[in-house]
């Protein structure tokens, strides 16, 4: 039977040892310890893994090595994340947008009486 393929998100690595999400994270990697998935990791997950505490790094050691998959990043896989951001299946991040606001305050009372943004 062929196993279901997961890309593993660093926030599921980080999941196995924060409060709010350790009991799924945990029952996810002992599916993935009894061989249910084949998993993929990548270039990506690693860079973002790079200042973690050693422990959370170490949580990939779980996967089993004949089921993990090691995606680097390429030209191809580039211009493929490219085609989805330009094609609006993936949004890039915005900016953040800065606020401009003004406060009027009443000559008589000294107190804030009007904000425009």
């Amino acid at each position: 039977m062929k196993r279901q393929r997961i890309y593993i998100d660093t926030s599921v690595i980080g999941g196995y040892y924060d409060v709010e999400f350790d009991t799924a994270t945990r029952q996810l990697f002992k599916r993935i310890a009894d061989k249910e998935f084949d998993i993929y990791f990548s270039e990506v997950n690693d860079t973002e893994l790079i200042n973690a505490p050693q422990h959370v790094k170490e949580v990939k050691n779980l996967i089993p090595v004949d089921c993990f998959h090691y995606i680097e990043m390429t030209d191809e896989t580039k211009a493929l994340a490219l085609s989805y951001i330009e094609g609006k299946g993936i949004r890039k991040s915005k900016p953040k947008r800065r606020i401009s606001y003004r406060i009027s305050f009443n000559k008589q009372t000294r107190l804030p009486h009007k904000l425009e943004f």
